[in-house]
């Protein structure tokens, strides 16, 4: 059953469905109060930045048309077009949870190619976008930002490849290996200090080996011992046992193995396979585990893992999934929190609205995946919760933190 105000959504967008170079103007909006779950949230609508500026705003002409603009692959092939559909439902029931009759959301279609993207942005700045959203993936934000930045307007990508950002162009996306400090960092609080890590034999094994050997060296802890596996089961169990006898001769205390959902059921039989004792080593994991079915896995059942705020998620699931009628991909909140970002900070005046410094400011603004912050150099920033996998429901260790101190935990 889908939620009474979906109705209102389409009587007054009546140009959701009419193409996608059409703008939806939400005269109905409500307050953000739902995605918004930091203390500091009460002082007004949209996100907030954590009562960290005291600067106060001031409000926009009541009269004020702003153009927020969001490019996805809509006629994209394959499962891109599906998760562009998505991303364009979350995006339009941010506003509708917001009270802003005067803000136009204009969403176009990059069509998944550089030329697509590079013709919906000229459009989209073409009709007046103060800010871009989106595109979604790296070559898309590649061939729209000599638009945008020559426009002078900013754009939030959703794509996760770090080498696009810059310059006004800002990833909102999840960044491989940025969660690894929160967990080395949890763990070192719970006692441990001598750190083994397996980790697989591409890119991202990389990026997580450079950010883990980086996070357990700024907690104090050491490295004793590090293997890769490449990506054929029978390369992965011969490089196990190697590594398995260093763990027990270095006497290792924490095994942190960040594989994902593909990897992870063999990763669990290596355990008691090489009787790794994991009551004297705890084992961590990364938000690639971050799945329904991780506990699964009997042996890696007391894992520590960071993860995205699973209270705002499942919140905004059970919104998300009421009023459009499936389940949304994990990657719909990215659409989510960057219309709601850029609705609270409508209120501001044009000439500061989306400058760098409103964008970046300290404290950073509480969405669905919980705290998060852009920084000058384009990247975000993120704050996550420890959950410890469990058979059938993953419990919180350690919440997400409510504030961007110096603990990353």
């Amino acid at each position: 059953m889908k939620l009474p105000f979906l109705t209102s959504i389409k009587r007054y967008g009546n140009d959701l469905n009419q193409g996608f170079q059409s703008s939806l103007i939400a005269t109905i909006l409500a307050p953000l109060g739902l995605i918004l779950f930091l203390a500091a949230c009460s002082s007004g609508g949209g996100l907030t930045d954590n009562g960290l500026n005291s600067s106060p705003d001031v409000a926009a002409n009541s009269n004020e048309k702003i153009r927020i603009a969001l490019l996805l692959p809509v006629s994209a092939e394959g499962r891109s077009a599906e998760i562009a559909k998505q991303l364009k439902q979350a995006g339009e029931l941010a506003l509708f949870e917001a009270d802003n009759p005067n803000i136009v959301l204009i969403t176009k279609d990059t069509k998944g190619t550089p030329e697509g993207a590079r013709a919906a942005a000229t459009a989209a700045v073409s009709e007046g976008a103060e800010i871009i959203l989106g595109p979604l993936f790296a070559t898309s934000v590649r061939a729209a930002t000599p638009v945008v930045q020559q426009a002078n307007i900013p754009m939030i990508a959703f794509s996760s490849d770090e080498s696009v950002a810059g310059n006004g162009i800002y990833l909102l996306s999840f960044l491989a290996g940025h969660d690894v400090s929160s967990i080395v960092s949890y763990a070192v609080t719970q006692g441990k200090k001598r750190f083994a890590a397996y980790l697989p034999q591409d890119q991202y094994g990389q990026i997580a080996e450079r950010a883990f050997r980086q996070a357990v060296a700024s907690h104090g802890g050491e490295v004793v011992a590090l293997a890769t596996y490449p990506k054929n089961s029978d390369g992965l169990v011969r490089a196990a046992k190697p590594f398995a006898e260093q763990l027990k001769i270095q006497q290792a205390d924490s095994l942190f193995m960040p594989g994902g959902q593909q990897y992870l059921p063999q990763l669990a039989t290596l355990i008691p396979y090489h009787e790794i004792d994991t009551k004297k080593i705890q084992i961590l994991g990364s938000s690639r585990w971050d799945f329904a079915s991780v506990g699964a896995q009997e042996p890696i059942r007391g894992g520590w893992f960071p993860a995205a705020d699973p209270v705002g998620w499942n919140q905004f699931k059970q919104r998300y999934t009421q009023t459009y009628g499936l389940i949304p991909t994990r990657i719909t909140t990215l659409a989510y929190d960057a219309v709601s970002l850029t609705v609270s900070l409508a209120r501001r005046p044009k000439s500061s609205r989306y400058s760098s410094q409103s964008l970046t400011q300290a404290g950073g603004f509480a969405g669905v995946d919980g705290l998060f912050r852009l920084r000058s150099n384009g990247l975000s920033e993120r704050r996550f919760a420890i959950l410890e996998v469990q058979k059938f429901s993953n419990k919180i260790i350690q919440p997400s933190p409510q504030s961007f101190g110096a603990a990353h935990f």
